[in-house]
């Protein structure tokens, strides 16, 4: 029985093993929330868009069955 020497596998220059993180990978709602404050206009507009659709499907429904 013989013991063939290993031989280590060539990596390419540009890929090196990533360091150990003490941390897990951020959440979705993390990375949403990051997101929501990185494009502040659009999250807003639809915030007000929503609000304003909400408001009157509220106002159409209490009118329709008074």
């Amino acid at each position: 029985m013989t013991i063939e020497p290993q031989t280590p596998t060539a990596m390419p220059a540009g890929d090196k093993p990533a360091p150990p993180t003490a941390e897990p990978p951020p959440s979705y709602v993390k990375l949403a929330m990051r997101n929501m404050v990185r494009k502040r206009g659009k999250s807003v507009y639809h915030f007000v868009l929503s609000t304003i659709g909400l408001l009157a499907l509220f106002v159409g429904l209490s009118y329709l069955t008074r």
